[in-house]
């Protein structure tokens, strides 16, 4: 009799819930109340819970061992960069990439560039073209979608590979010594929010100016985020002296350079030629080409333009290039599964599934449209393991947040991962197959800089 008034009050209830105007109702939150059952089980896990976090409890006990650290492939890198507090993974991965080919090319014991001199030249670039935006854009309401857009977003220190290539290409490179980190550079965030304080300031200045005005309160605006900028990290070089040592630790040069020689001199490659920029988004259509608007890091740079492609060629591509002991910039979607202490990304780390009693059913497409995952970090690429039958089973990138840190450095990702939770791929056209370099002869879909997928890699 219980049972049957139970079942009867729960059919009313459900009946209730299908004419509900919209709210939680009574009967809704009834309905609701009665569908939790309290197990002892369920209670184990609401105890746990109380005083534990969430991704410890979900730890999979089957997947604790260390995988695997050989790779069948691996490009020769050296040391370990740090981008410490700042979201200049981008930045970090590109010179990381260009890194490896110096040293391999030079023979050197070992080298970095400084991150911090092209830090400068990006905050510099960046509040121009916002700025500018701001004048392109002075006769449309400040409820305009792309007003809008640019008012929240003045500046940051996030970003992609062609604001490695358009700044490199444009102000040369230099080593640490010449311009080393400083505790801004480090930390960026109150940097980041005095910057943006300034460019609102400027941007109203700008819309309520004279046309004749325009040019004279930018430079004014750019003049002052100049100074801000020295402040914070230093005077970039415009020239200076470098000592050359080879692998042995033995001098070879001390010359005089200046950015722009220096990077002729020791790299020397057209980064705004030599590379092409694919991705995997499953939401959209595979071999079409798309550019992001305003997805740029200077106003007369190239917008963020890419082919996508399905993850087995841009498997392909990355096999070809760490064969060849050519890293590549790369990007993922980084804390989904991620076993920080083992530095390993495996979709089995982490069993949410059972904890919860409950299903996460959406595939990739699906959680890329309903903003469920997207791209958020950048890394270098360089290395791939397989099987005897040629079947990639797993990869490791080079990542910028310190020696101690994950796997000596590095992470490693399962190739199930991979395929997942991967999204964007830089390689040389050497390594692009003719049938996708073909592709580049599209005219490109332009797509809103708001788009969810395009937000800058930190």
């Amino acid at each position: 009799m219980k049972r049957l008034f139970t079942t009867l009050f729960t059919l009313l209830a459900l009946s209730a819930v299908a004419q509900n105007s919209g709210g939680i109702d009574a009967a809704m939150l009834e309905s609701i109340r009665t569908g939790y059952k309290g197990t002892a089980a369920e209670r184990a896990v609401k105890n746990a819970l109380a005083t534990n976090s969430i991704s410890s409890l979900a730890v999979n006990g089957d997947n604790l061992a260390m995988c695997d650290t050989e790779f069948k492939y691996r490009v020769k890198t050296k040391g370990i960069t740090d981008q410490k507090s700042s979201g200049r993974c981008w930045l970090f991965t590109g010179l990381n990439v260009l890194r490896a080919k110096m040293i391999a090319q030079h023979d050197l014991k070992e080298f970095e560039f400084s991150q911090n001199y092209l830090s400068f030249y990006d905050l510099l670039e960046k509040s121009n073209l916002f700025l500018q935006g701001i004048i392109d854009t002075r006769a449309l309401p400040l409820d305009d979608r792309k007003v809008e857009w640019l008012l929240k977003n003045p500046i940051g220190d996030g970003g992609q590979f062609t604001g490695v290539s358009n700044l490199v290409m444009k102000y040369g490179a230099v080593p640490s010594s010449a311009m080393p980190e400083t505790y801004q550079s480090n930390n960026t965030r109150d940097m980041r929010m005095i910057l943006s304080l300034k460019l609102r300031e400027a941007a109203l200045a700008l819309r309520e100016a004279k046309k004749s005005e325009l040019v004279t309160l930018k430079t004014q605006a750019l003049t002052e985020i100049y100074g801000i900028l020295v402040k914070c990290l230093g005077v970039p070089p415009t020239e200076f002296v470098w000592t050359r040592y080879n692998s042995k630790g033995e001098k070879v040069s001390t010359q005089t350079y200046t950015p722009k020689s220096f990077y002729d001199q020791y790299v020397g490659k057209d980064l705004e030629q030599g590379y092409v920029m694919l991705m995997n988004d499953p939401t959209r259509e595979y071999g079409k080409v798309y550019e992001i608007d305003y997805d740029r890091h200077l106003y007369d740079g190239e917008n963020w333009l890419y082919i996508n492609l399905p993850i087995e060629r841009i498997k392909e591509i990355a096999i070809a290039s760490i064969k060849d002991n050519t890293a590549m910039y790369f990007s993922c979607d980084v804390g989904k599964f991620f076993d920080r202490k083992k530095g390993v990304l495996d979709i089995a780390n982490l069993d949410y599934a059972s904890l919860f009693d409950t299903q996460f059913p959406m595939d990739k497409k699906q959680r890329v449209s309903t903003f469920a995952s997207g791209s958020s970090h950048a890394m270098t690429l360089i290395a791939v393991d397989m099987d005897e039958s040629g079947k990639t089973t797993k990869w490791m990138v080079e990542n910028s947040w310190g020696a101690s840190s994950g796997y000596r450095g590095n992470l490693i990702m399962t190739d199930q991962w991979f395929d997942q939770y991967m999204f964007r791929l830089v390689a040389e056209r050497q390594y692009v197959p003719a049938d996708v370099l073909k592709l580049l002869e599209q005219k490109p879909i332009m797509l809103p800089a708001w788009d969810p997928m395009f937000a800058p890699e930190e």
